[in-house]
């Protein structure tokens, strides 16, 4: 019996409004069409939880994957992105910017958003309350890229660097062992994430 694995997927290209608050975006026609394609891919054949962020994008991008693989997704408030209501919509090139220094200054709070180090201990603590229930079969979170990438980082033992960040465009994966916590791959496209 193959050991039991950890994923975590960033959800796939948002419908960008900044007339509408970024947790409430959905997924763009791109980000729906390319989660379909890979809903049925057999890296996901052994998932027996979906356990999602409760923002939108992340809950669309579940819910395809739960409807086709016949399970429920839970919805888990605390595996949000990291906290940006303080500067709200930025344009791409300051986001990146602001994005640079939230990974590069993980003990400051930049512009008002939530510290790197805050965001990491929150994600952790949330996952690891979903490992410790033990359940048999494979685990997909499905969430966000910075506090993916913080997860990542703890689980890889290295310190807060957006070096470890996932490729632009979102739609990526990494993936773990339940016993021992040790990665098996960081991130990858999701149409090239292979069963581990």
């Amino acid at each position: 019996m193959p050991a039991d694995i950890v994923r975590y997927l960033t959800h796939p290209q948002v419908q960008i409004d900044p007339a509408v608050p970024v947790p409430q975006w959905s997924l763009s026609p791109v980000g729906r069409t390319r989660t379909e394609a890979i809903a049925n891919v057999d890296w996901l054949a052994r998932t027996t939880q979906i356990v999602s962020s409760g923002e939108r994008k992340a809950i669309e991008t579940a819910e395809i994957i739960a409807g086709r693989l016949g399970i429920m997704i839970e919805i888990r408030q605390a595996m949000h992105e990291n906290d940006r209501l303080a500067t709200g919509f930025l344009r791409p090139d300051e986001f990146e910017e602001v994005a640079d220094r939230f990974f590069a200054e993980p003990h400051l709070s930049v512009r008002g958003w939530e510290r790197a180090i805050d965001a990491q201990a929150r994600i952790v603590r949330d996952a690891e309350a979903v490992l410790a229930r033990n359940r048999p079969g494979d685990v997909l979170f499905v969430g966000h890229g910075a506090v993916g990438t913080l997860l990542l980082c703890h689980y890889a033992g290295q310190p807060i660097d957006r070096i470890h960040d996932q490729p632009a465009g979102g739609g990526h994966v990494f993936a773990l062992a339940r016993q021992p916590r040790q990665v098996l791959h960081g991130w990858r496209k999701m149409e090239e994430a292979l069963p581990s």
